[in-house]
C-alpha cells in the first residue's frame, strides 16, 4: 500500500446525533453553497461598514486635536496666559520670571500692548504673565481665572520642611476652590543648599508640592539658568487643561482699554475693550458680562489685526478676516432684561361669564327664602343668621362643652386616687406653684434654671422663649404646625414676598439648561469672532465714573469681558451647596452681606442656609453656615447655569476674608425653605399618662390657639393638649406613654423663610 504511491483517503465518521439543520444542508449542498456566497458578501460588507465607522471616529479625534492644537500654537491663536505667578511666602519676590522670560523680538518691544504681553523664546508660542501680589486674595483669585498655567514660587531651606507659611494656606484653599490649571513650582534658594544634600531637600519640597496640587506636578530651580529653560520648554510643550466652567463661555481678558463719553449724556458712555477671544467663538447678538460690573450690550464688534503676531503666513489658509466690522442684528441681539415687571392686575377676579352667572341664578332659586326686615339688601341680608343656623352652632358648642367636662372629670379622679408617681415632686414645686403670683423677674430666673438643667442632658438648638408681654399666638401668628416634615404639604406658590413678582422661574431648569447650551453651540459666523481674533468690543451705556476706575486698575488686575447663555441676565433664587473654611473661626450668619464669586461673575448677595436634604420638598433653616459640613446657600441673583466653582468672601472694613467655597447647584424659587423653632415646657405635676405642664405658654388663649398641634417629650413620648389650667398659661395634656417628671414638653413650629433682595 505505501509502495503504490496512494494517499490513504478515510470515511467520513458517521453521528448519530447530527441534527436536522446539519443534514439538510448535507442534502442540499448545491442551494447551501449559493446561500452561503451570499451571506459571506453581507458579511463582508458589514465589516467594511464597521471598519470604516472606527477610521472616521478616528479621524474626527485627529481632527478635533488638530483644531486645539492650532488654537493653541497657531498663527493667528490668542497668547497663552503662560504664568500666572503667587509668591506664597513674604520673603519672596516676583521678579525671577520676567528675567527668565527673554523677550522675543522688537515686535514685543513697541506700543502700548507691550506693557501687557510679554512675548517670550518658547519657539511658535506667545504668552502674557500676570503676577499677583502677596496676600491680595482678590487679584490672586482674578488671575487664576484667566491663567493656562500657574507657578507657585516659595524659597526653600535646608531645615525648614514647611513649603507654605500659614498665611498662604488660605490662599491655596481658595485657589483650590476655584480650579486650577497645569501648575509647576519655583522653589528659590537650592543654589544655597549643599550639593549633597541638594537632591534630598528638592525631592522633600517636590512631594509636598505633589501633596498640595494636582498629580505630575513638575519643579524648576529659579535661580539655575539650564532650569529655567527647561521650564521654558516644559511651557511651550504642556497642553493646557481646559476647565469645564471656563471652556463653555467665550470670554476677552482686556488688553487694551478706552472710554468715550455720550455727548448728551456725560455720565454715560461707551466703553472700548480690546483683546483676545477665547476658548469659544464670541456673538455680537449676545450679552457680556464685565467682571464685577454687570451684563451689557454690545455696540458694536471689531476684528483687528493681532498687535503681536507670531509670522505673517497663513495657516493653512485659515487667516482671520482682518479690520472687520460687524453690527448685531435687531432681530437676534438678546435683550438686557433683568427684572420682572409684575402685572398689579395680575391678582384681579375677572367678570364672571354668562355660564356662572346662569348656575349662580339657579343655585338662587334652589335656596331657602328667608324673612328680612324691609330695607335690607344682599349685601346685608348674607350677615344675617338664620335661626337654623344659630341652633345648629348651640349643639356644637354644647357637645365641646361636654367633651371638655368628660376630660375633666376624668382627670380628677385620676387625681383623687393618689396616681401620682412621685409624692416627694409635688412638695419640691409647691413653691412654684401655678396659682401663685410670681413677679416677671422670678419666672425669668425659674425658666432660666430650668431651661440650663435641660441643656446639661441634650441641646435644643432652635429653642425659643415663649415672650411674656406678648401673646404667643401673635408673636407665632406667620408659624404653622407639621405632622411630618418629609411627608406634610406645603404649598410653593402660597404666600409668597413681593420681591418674589420681580424674579424668573423655569418650568424645568435641567431642560431649558440642554436647549440653551444646544443653541449657544450653534455658531452664527456672519455675527461672531471666532476663537483667536483680536477684537474691540464697544459697551454701550457704560457708567462714566466706573469707566474710570477700571482704566486705573486693569493693567494690575485682570479685567474679563465673558459671553452670556441665553436667559442668564435675569433675576431668579439660585442655589449653591456651600462649605466654610477651616481657617475662618468667625460666625457667619444667615442673611449677611457677603461677597459671591462664580466663575468670571461676582456679586454681593444676602444668603439665607439650610440643610441639604435627600428625597425631601422641604428643608431646614439654618440661622449659622456650620463648620465641617456642606450647606446650602440660597440668594437672589441672575440666572446661570451649571457648572460653576463658588468662592466666598466678607468684607471687613476694607479687607476681605476667605471664608467659604461650594458649587453651583440650580436655581429654583419653589425650594421650600423652614425655619422651625421648638415651643418648651415644664411638666408640674404628673399621673402616669397625664401631665400638667407649665411655661410653654402665659395664658390661656395661647394654650387654645395652639392645641392642635402635636407635643413630644425629650424621651419619645408623643401627646397632644386637653384643655388649659388656671390664667396663667399651664395646660392639661395626655401622652401616649407615662411621663417622668424630669422630662421636657416641646412643640415644632414652623414658618418659610425667603431669600433677600440684594442691597447691591
Amino acid at each position: 500500500m505505501a509502495g503504490s504511491g496512494r494517499a490513504q483517503k478515510n470515511k467520513a465518521h458517521k453521528t448519530r446525533f447530527s441534527s436536522k439543520s446539519s443534514r439538510r444542508d448535507h442534502k442540499l449542498a448545491g442551494t447551501t453553497k449559493e446561500k452561503n456566497s451570499k451571506k459571506s458578501a453581507v458579511q463582508q460588507s458589514a465589516k467594511e461598514l464597521r471598519l470604516q465607522r472606527n477610521k472616521n471616529i478616528r479621524d474626527s479625534k485627529r481632527a478635533i486635536l488638530l483644531s486645539e492644537r492650532r488654537g493653541i500654537k497657531g498663527d493667528k491663536s490668542a497668547p497663552r496666559v503662560l504664568v500666572s505667578s503667587f509668591n506664597i511666602c513674604a520673603c519672596v519676590g516676583l521678579a525671577i520670571l520676567p528675567q527668565v522670560l527673554v523677550p522675543l523680538d522688537s515686535r514685543a518691544q513697541t506700543g502700548e500692548l507691550k506693557k501687557r504681553i510679554v512675548a517670550a523664546c518658547l519657539g511658535d508660542e506667545s504668552g502674557a504673565v500676570l503676577e499677583a501680589p502677596y496676600g491680595d486674595l482678590q487679584t490672586c483669585l482674578e488671575a487664576v481665572k484667566v491663567a493656562d498655567i500657574v507657578a507657585f514660587v516659595f524659597s526653600v531651606a535646608e531645615n525648614d520642611e514647611n513649603v507654605f507659611e500659614k498665611s498662604g494656606k488660605p490662599v491655596l484653599s481658595m485657589l483650590k476652590a476655584q480650579g486650577l490649571p497645569h501648575t509647576i513650582g519655583i522653589p528659590l534658594g537650592l543654589g544655597d543648599v549643599a550639593s549633597k544634600k541638594r537632591s534630598d531637600v528638592r525631592k522633600l519640597y517636590h512631594d509636598r508640592l505633589e501633596a498640595e496640587f494636582p498629580p505630575h506636578v513638575k519643579t524648576f530651580d529659579g535661580s539655575s539658568n539650564d532650569e529655567a529653560q527647561q521650564m521654558l520648554r516644559h511651557i511651550s510643550e504642556q497642553r493646557p487643561s481646559h476647565l469645564q466652567w471656563r471652556s463653555q463661555r467665550p470670554y476677552v481678558m482686556a488688553e487694551q482699554l478706552a472710554f468715550e463719553a455720550d455727548s448728551h449724556s456725560p455720565s454715560v458712555g461707551t466703553l472700548r475693550l480690546s483683546g483676545y477671544v477665547r476658548e469659544q467663538s464670541l456673538s455680537v447678538n449676545k450679552l457680556i458680562h464685565i467682571s464685577g460690573i454687570g451684563d451689557f450690550q454690545l455696540e458694536k464688534m471689531e476684528i483687528l489685526d493681532d498687535p503681536c503676531p507670531l509670522s505673517n503666513k497663513k495657516f493653512d489658509g485659515m487667516a482671520v478676516d482682518a479690520h472687520k466690522e460687524i453690527l448685531p442684528d435687531p432681530n437676534k441681539q438678546e435683550a438686557l432684561v433683568i427684572e420682572n415687571i409684575p402685572d398689579p392686575l395680575a391678582g384681579e377676579q375677572t367678570w364672571p361669564t354668562e355660564e356662572e352667572l346662569a348656575k349662580s341664578d339657579v343655585r338662587d332659586q334652589g335656596r331657602k327664602r328667608r324673612k328680612l326686615p324691609k330695607g335690607t339688601s344682599d349685601y346685608q341680608a348674607s350677615w344675617i343668621m338664620d335661626e337654623s343656623d344659630e341652633e345648629e352652632g348651640s349643639d356644637i358648642e354644647n357637645a365641646e362643652n361636654t367633651q371638655e367636662m368628660q376630660c375633666d372629670d376624668e382627670y380628677q379622679d385620676d387625681a383623687s386616687r393618689g396616681a401620682f408617681e412621685d409624692e416627694g415632686t409635688e412638695a419640691d414645686t409647691s413653691e412654684m406653684m401655678d396659682d401663685e403670683p410670681l413677679s416677671i423677674s422670678q419666672r425669668k430666673e425659674e425658666i432660666q434654671r430650668l431651661k440650663e438643667a435641660v441643656r446639661s442632658d441634650e441641646e435644643f438648638p432652635d429653642e425659643v422663649d415663649t415672650p411674656m408681654d406678648v401673646p404667643a399666638r401673635e408673636r407665632f401668628a406667620r408659624y404653622r404646625g407639621l405632622k411630618s416634615m418629609r411627608t406634610s404639604a406645603w404649598d410653593p406658590k402660597e404666600s409668597l414676598p413681593a420681591d418674589y413678582a420681580r424674579i424668573f422661574a423655569f418650568d424645568n431648569f435641567n431642560r431649558t439648561m440642554k436647549h440653551v447650551t444646544k443653541k449657544a453651540s450653534c455658531v452664527d459666523e456672519a455675527f461672531s469672532a471666532c476663537t483667536g481674533s483680536f477684537v474691540r468690543l464697544h459697551i454701550r451705556n457704560f457708567s462714566s465714573s466706573v469707566a474710570a476706575s477700571l482704566l486705573e486698575s486693569y493693567r494690575t488686575c485682570p479685567l474679563v469681558a465673558c459671553g452670556l447663555f441665553q436667559h442668564e441676565s435675569k433675576m431668579t433664587v439660585v442655589h449653591f451647596s456651600i462649605k466654610k473654611n477651616d481657617s475662618f473661626t468667625e460666625p457667619i450668619k444667615s442673611k449677611e452681606n457677603l461677597l459671591f464669586h462664580i466663575g468670571f461673575r461676582s456679586y454681593f448677595t444676602r444668603p439665607i442656609f439650610s440643610t441639604d436634604d435627600i428625597n425631601m420638598n422641604k428643608h431646614k433653616y439654618e440661622r449659622f453656615l456650620h463648620a465641617g459640613r456642606f450647606s446650602v446657600a440660597s440668594v437672589i441673583m441672575p440666572v446661570q447655569f451649571p457648572p460653576g466653582p463658588l468662592v466666598v468672601f466678607k468684607r471687613d472694613a476694607q479687607n476681605l476674608h476667605y471664608v467659604a467655597s461650594g458649587l453651583l447647584k440650580n436655581a429654583d424659587p419653589d425650594r421650600i425653605i423652614l425655619k422651625k423653632i421648638i415651643l418648651s415646657g415644664y411638666p408640674l405635676r404628673v399621673s402616669k399618662r397625664k401631665a400638667i405642664v407649665r411655661y410653654m405658654f402665659h395664658n390661656p388663649e395661647d394654650v387654645k390657639w395652639f392645641k392642635p398641634l402635636e407635643l413630644w417629650t425629650k424621651y419619645g413620648r408623643r401627646g397632644r393638649i386637653m384643655e388649659p389650667v388656671g390664667t396663667r398659661g399651664a395646660m392639661k395634656c395626655v401622652f401616649d406613654g407615662v411621663v417622668q417628671q424630669r422630662d421636657a414638653v416641646c412643640v415644632n413650629l414652623y414658618k418659610r423663610v425667603y431669600p433677600k433682595w440684594p442691597q447691591q
